[in-house]
């Protein structure tokens, strides 16, 4: 492959990584400032919740629109278009008086996240092979896992300093400068394809239709069940309720609370781009590879319902640090979709499967606010209730995903 071939493609990568890093920083940000947005909003443990999920649920259901157009209007046009949204979505927020007003501005900004890491795997798999797209997903996933790292304890900081307001508005004006970049360096794909592919695959199907041949896949409902858990399990800790847990049941500060959760996103930033080489080593497959990752996880997650608080801080980061590294077997959904469908139904297939992963994200935020509030407060009752949903959810998920199809690594 030329090498100013390589080079082009490590371009368009680091600009596509660029706006997905913001998305991630969107995503898990809440949990460090829930403090101070309650505060100043007044808000109790079920409106944080709600506040936390709403931008999950606008994000899932944007998916059904998305991904058809991803595939017909072109992925760069579709990003650009949804980063103007995050970055009125973001400035809305950081000003936001009331609950209603900064709900409006969650509301924008899961529209305008929606699009980008689909709409990028779209774009990866004009311009990678079928055989590099598992590598380039999870180097994709792990780089935008920066902003993970950055809303933890770099966020305590910058709370620390400048308050999360003026945090917050200095975020929204990144994204600006960021989606004109996109729109500006992108191309959607190479000027000749990588790969022979049929001309009947070519053409993307009607919206129907499409959705009619993933539909009728058993595995992918299997999948998308697993996935709902996976990312429901990591939003509850990374998202919104580690952070309340670690202050209220083991009294680290915000900027403990930042700093310990930041192990999480390290051990997904370590895990994330190494999760192919065990998939085609150690497993010689995609889902057991997933299916192995999210048993241990499970098996980490208990650890909220009762003895987490026994151990010392060394154990703390050991323990945060390696349900990073669990949770980033995850990433084994995308290339698993990826084999399910052709390439012409790309964006589809996984705007579709995406719309299970951020509804596990939304519900469970938002459901373990309920769950909290009806048992006790922040009290170790009623974070035990809250994370039992979970984690019980992963572990009969993981077991019926024994039923799937087997999708080896590598094809």
């Amino acid at each position: 492959m030329p090498h100013s071939f390589n080079n082009l493609r490590w371009r368009l990568f680091f600009t596509l990584a660029l706006i997905y890093i913001l998305v991630y920083f969107y995503r898990v940000s809440l949990a460090v400032v829930s403090a101070d947005v309650s505060r100043d909003l007044a808000l109790t443990p079920q409106q944080l919740g709600s506040l936390a999920g709403v931008l999950f649920y606008v994000y899932a259901v944007a998916q059904i629109p998305l991904g058809p157009l991803i595939d017909r209007v072109g992925p760069r046009l579709v990003i650009s278009g949804c980063g103007l949204l995050t970055t009125l979505g973001g400035l809305l927020f950081s000003q936001a008086g009331s609950l209603t007003a900064a709900m409006a501005g969650r509301v924008l900004i899961g529209i305008g996240t929606a699009a980008v890491l689909m709409a990028s795997f779209t774009i990866f798999s004009h311009w990678y092979t079928r055989q590099e797209f598992a590598r380039i997903t999870g180097l994709m996933i792990a780089v935008g896992n920066l902003g993970n790292l950055a809303g933890t304890a770099p966020l305590a900081m910058a709370v620390g300093l400048m308050g999360w307001r003026s945090s917050f508005l200095l975020i929204a004006l990144l994204q600006g400068v960021v989606t004109v970049l996109i729109f500006l360096k992108v191309q959607d794909r190479p000027a000749r394809p990588l790969e022979t592919v049929a001309p009947e695959q070519l053409q993307p199907p009607g919206m129907l239709a499409a959705w009619g041949t993933i539909a009728r896949n058993r595995s992918f409902w299997l999948l998308a069940a697993i996935a709902f858990c996976w990312y429901g399990n990591y939003l509850a800790v990374q998202g919104l309720w580690g952070g309340p847990f670690l202050m209220q049941l083991i009294g680290l500060s915000r900027e403990g609370a930042g700093q310990m959760l930041m192990w999480t996103s390290v051990g997904f930033i370590i895990g994330s781009p190494l999760m192919d080489r065990i998939a085609r080593s150690l497993f010689h497959s995609y889902s057991r590879t997933l299916l192995a990752g999210q048993l241990c996880l499970t098996g980490l997650m208990t650890g909220f319902m009762g003895w987490l608080p026994l151990l010392p801080h060394w154990g703390l980061v050991l323990y945060f640090l390696g349900i990073g590294l669990t949770v980033s077997s995850g990433v084994m959904i995308y290339p698993i979709i990826r084999a399910m469908v052709p390439v012409s139904m790309v964006g589809t297939g996984l705007t579709s499967l995406n719309f299970f992963v951020l509804m596990g994200a939304a519900t469970t935020q938002q459901g373990m606010g309920v769950i909290i509030a009806r048992c006790g407060g922040y009290s170790p009752e009623g974070f035990r209730a809250a994370f039992s949903v979970p984690v019980g959810g992963l572990l009969l998920t993981s077991l019926l995903f024994l039923f799937a199809r087997n999708y080896p690594a590598g094809e």
